[in-house]
């Protein structure tokens, strides 16, 4: 294991020469990193135990913003494919080591979706009430930068789901009960529904008004949280997860109509 770290970072090998390069234009960046770091692991050409390159190599090599690799290592630690050591960076996981996720292979229904959003209640309506609870301004900027991201997202005519999904992990986050945004983070980015079921029964400025409706979920959410009223975020964090279950419960009655 040592030799093979200290090869990966003497002397690029042919495996690391494949992952250093720039990626071409994509739709979503993060998911062609997790993508092209998948590969090398799954084709053993980083073994287990490897070190990754450095954020800033991958960043240099393929493009992309530190954000974009962030999020990659933080999807590939919850396919169990990575590790990280605190300073000292990622590394290939033993295979054996696979965490609990959902997979997103097998969202291929709007049931499937419904039954994840139940999961989600369980975790993340006392996530809401623990982070009004315990909030300080350090735990609250997070917060607030990840709402204001899906404004802009929405704004660009996106569907913000990279940043939907930033705003309930920082909450989890945010109740200073770490294991919270762990299993957030095994679920992983499909825990945001539509990431996961593509509806084209809607036009674009349908699609906006839906997304600004969730927004203005997203902001009873977050009040709660700054006024540090537990009770208050509970009850917007159920009504926001319970509100997308009778929306996506009424799109497969709408999808069963239309087959």
């Amino acid at each position: 294991m040592t030799r093979q770290r200290r090869s990966l970072v003497a002397a690029p090998s042919a495996g690391k020469r494949a992952l250093l390069r720039p990626l071409p234009p994509a739709r979503n960046l993060t998911d062609e990193v997790i993508g092209r770091i998948a590969k090398e692991i799954r084709g053993g050409r980083l073994a287990p135990g490897a070190r990754l390159p450095t954020e800033q190599a991958l960043m240099t090599a393929m493009g992309v913003s530190r954000t974009v690799v962030r999020e990659a290592v933080a999807a590939l630690r919850a396919d169990g494919l990575v590790t990280t050591r605190q300073g000292s960076g990622a590394y290939v996981a033993d295979a054996s080591r696979v965490p609990f996720r959902i997979d997103p292979r097998g969202l291929s229904t709007i049931e499937d979706v419904l039954e994840v959003m139940e999961l989600r209640l369980a975790l993340e309506v006392e996530a809401a009430a623990l982070a009004a609870e315990r909030m300080t301004p350090q735990r609250l900027l997070p917060i607030t930068r990840a709402l204001r991201a899906i404004e802009d997202a929405i704004r660009k005519g996106e569907a913000a789901v990279n940043e939907d999904f930033a705003f309930h992990r920082a909450i989890a986050e945010a109740s200073g009960n770490g294991r919270f945004a762990e299993l957030l983070e095994f679920l992983g980015r499909h825990v945001i529904p539509r990431q996961s079921v593509r509806v084209a029964l809607v036009t674009p400025a349908e699609q906006r008004q839906y997304l600004m409706r969730i927004q203005q979920e997203h902001a009873r959410i977050y009040a709660g949280i700054r006024d540090g009223d537990p009770g208050e975020a509970r009850k917007a964090m159920r009504s926001h997860l319970r509100r997308g279950l009778m929306r996506y419960r009424r799109l497969a009655e709408r999808q069963q109509r239309v087959a």
